[in-house]
Formats: structure tokens, C-alpha cells, sequence
């Protein structure tokens, strides 16, 4: 698909100022910083001033194409609090809740575990006012007590199962091109036109990078990308689990193994466009590099599972007889959306093979379903 341009806002156009500004004060600003401006400004940026998901907005996410999807996670939690051993409370924490649509969908699945819903205490970890009042709305009259958080460091410590649903694809990524022998990194700068293009900058100096690229054996002109903010994101659920038992799991799309590739894309309105064109206004995210967040994961002393396509996952977890269950109670119009829903989550040529299943816990816990069974 062909990137189309996008208009500008007034926030947009406001934005642009202050990067263009910047870029001629300190010079060309590394991709990473212009993804972290466009998306996090918050003044202009696309998640604090935007609700951007649903057929409405810019791109639907899976619990928002079947509650079947939210149903099984709610129920994978129920299932890996009891390999637990039942700790009460137990903190089911979302990182990047969207709409609050998969955790709604959860807390519907949770009735049918007394138990766990007696013990659980949901944290929804969210930046965006105007997300929170659409969660608040999603979640209003829930049978468990919620508390937004700004950051996962502001959860409170205890017994944590966290999901972070295409979440990591919105950290800011490093790229870094291969050029003359030497990584340089990929910057934001201004064309002779007055808009953004991108530049290489000066060699960055890290012999780990360099020797990555001869593992590779890539050519010149290829880009790698990184992604420090993932890094972090494990530090921070390591930091967590080496205070109480913790388990994780990470869906998004990606690649299971390191590769040179430019995954940088922007979305609007369910379309392809420009990532330099309107900053703030249009979703900005890079795919995961699923190798480097399990080497992380083992590098901070967490054990890890997979990455498994998010299909299989999902059918592990009883993905078809739920499918089954929801069809006998429903009109034959309702049965094809439950059916077309469940299949595009599933179906490898939709959400089921380049989206990935990840997960992670406190060393010494026993194996996550359904990653233990493979």
C-alpha cells in the first residue's frame, strides 16, 4: 500500500513548529526522539490529544475485532493466578489499555471464577486523559476495584499479571544505517522545501552494534532497528517480580528473529501515509524485535516464553470452543461476526502469524499456559 499525505491540524502544524525549531537549534534529531514527540508530546501528541482506536478511529485492535479475544486473557490470567497459588490480592495490570474494551471483556470472563474476582485488583496504566475517560466509561460499575496509573512503577508491589496488547510497537525505536563500515544513526532533519527528510548522522561508536553487523552480514545502506524503551519495560517488570511473583505477556506484531528492515509505519484511518507527514496527528509505531526482548528478559533473570504465532496462542487457549459457545446463543447475523471476528485473529494471512505471543515470569514459577505445553 502506496503512503498517502495527510492534512495538518492545527496541533499538528504546531508540533511540526517546535520540531523544526528544534532540528535548527541543535541539528537532525534521531528517529527515536521524533517517534517520542509525535506520539507522547503532550500538548500535540497522537495519544494524549486523540482517541484513536475503533472502526472510527485509525486502526482496530484485537479486542476490539472479538470479545473472544479479552474472554481468553482474562481466563489465561485466572489460570496462571492458580499456578500461583492463589495470592490474594493479585494485580492484573494493562499497559496501554486502549477503549478498556479487553479489560471489560476479562471482567465478564472473571464471573465465572468467584474466587479470582474476589481477590483481584485490576490497574489500568494509561497517559491519555482522553483515554482514561473512554476506559472509565468501559468500565463503569466493575465488579473489582480499578485505579489508573501513569506509569507501571506507579502500580502498587504485589502478585502482578500483566498484559501489554500491542503496546510495545508504540516505543520509540533507534534505526541505524549501514553505511562505510560504521552504524550511523537515522535522523529527522529539514529538506531545502521546509519540510522533514530523513538523514544519517555520525558513526555511533558501540563495537556490539558493529559486530551485529557482520553477524548479519548486511549490506550498505541497511537499517537496524532498536528499541531502548523495551529494555526498560523488562527492567521494570524484573525490578517488580524480584519483590513478589510476577508473570507477563506481550502481543504484537513483529519478528521472531533480528533483521535489517525499516518498519516504521504510520497510520490513519485504517490507511498507510507519510511518517513524516503530520506529526501528532497519525499513529507512529516500528515492529518487535521479539529476539531482542527475550534476550533482555533472560539478561534481567525472568524466564521466558516464546514467541509463538498469536493464532496458536489464542487456539491453545480454547480460542474455538468459545467461538462455539457464543455462536449457539446467537442470531445467524451475529454468528458471522463471531465467526469472521475469531478468524481474523486466527487466520495467518490477518492477525494470526505476524502477530506474536510473548510472556515472562519471576524465575522459579511454573510454566505459562499454553507456552508449558508446547
Amino acid at each position: 500500500m502506496s503512503a498517502a499525505r495527510k492534512p495538518h491540524s492545527l496541533k499538528s502544524t504546531l508540533l511540526a513548529v517546535r520540531l523544526k525549531a528544534r532540528i535548527a537549534r541543535e541539528g537532525p534529531i534521531p528517529v527515536a526522539d521524533y517517534m517520542e514527540a509525535c506520539l507522547a508530546d503532550q500538548d500535540a501528541g497522537y495519544y494524549p490529544s486523540r482517541q484513536p482506536i475503533g472502526a472510527d478511529g485509525d486502526f482496530i485492535t484485537a479486542p476490539e475485532v472479538s470479545q473472544i479475544f479479552g474472554e481468553l486473557l482474562g481466563l489465561w490470567a485466572v489460570a496462571v493466578w492458580q499456578s500461583m497459588g492463589e495470592p490474594k490480592p493479585v494485580i492484573v495490570a494493562e499497559l496501554g489499555p486502549g477503549r478498556g474494551t479487553l479489560m471489560a471483556d476479562a471482567l465478564r470472563a472473571w464471573r465465572s471464577v468467584p474466587r479470582f474476582l474476589e481477590s483481584v485488583q485490576v490497574a489500568m496504566v494509561e497517559t491519555s486523559p482522553l483515554l482514561r475517560e473512554v476506559q472509565q466509561t468501559a468500565l463503569h460499575g466493575a465488579e473489582a476495584p480499578i485505579l489508573w496509573c501513569d506509569q507501571l512503577a506507579d502500580v502498587p508491589i504485589g502478585a502482578s499479571i500483566v498484559i501489554a496488547n500491542e503496546f510495545v510497537d508504540a516505543l520509540p525505536v533507534r534505526q541505524l544505517v549501514w553505511r562505510d563500515g560504521a552504524w550511523r544513526e537515522r535522523c529527522v532533519s529539514i529538506d531545502p522545501r521546509g519540510g522533514f527528510a530523513f538523514c544519517e548522522g555520525r558513526p555511533v561508536p558501540d563495537e556490539n552494534l558493529k559486530h551485529a553487523a557482520h553477524t548479519l552480514s548486511v549490506p550498505d545502506g541497511s537499517i537496524l532497528e532498536i528499541r531502548p524503551a523495551g529494555n526498560t519495560l523488562i527492567s521494570g517488570l524484573a525490578a517488580r517480580a524480584r519483590e513478589a511473583p510476577l508473570a507477563a505477556l506481550i502481543l504484537d506484531y513483529g519478528h521472531e528473529e533480528t533483521a535489517c528492515g525499516d518498519t516504521l509505519q504510520t497510520v490513519s484511518r485504517h490507511r498507510f501515509v507519510d511518517p513524516l507527514q503530520a506529526p501528532g496527528d497519525v499513529d507512529l509505531t516500528a515492529h518487535v524485535d521479539f529476539a531482542a526482548l527475550k534476550d533482555s528478559t533472560i539478561a534481567h533473570g525472568l524466564a521466558a516464553y516464546g514467541p509463538i504465532p498469536q493464532g496458536e496462542f489464542l487456539l491453545k487457549l480454547g480460542l474455538e470452543a468459545r467461538r462455539e459457545a457464543l455462536c449457539k446463543t446467537a442470531t445467524p447475523e451475529q454468528q458471522q461476526d463471531i465467526v469472521s471476528g475469531a478468524n481474523r485473529l486466527t487466520d495467518p494471512s490477518a492477525m494470526g502469524l505476524l502477530f506474536k505471543a510473548f510472556a515472562m515470569t519471576r524465575a522459579g514459577l511454573a510454566p505459562l499456559p499454553p507456552f508449558g505445553e508446547i
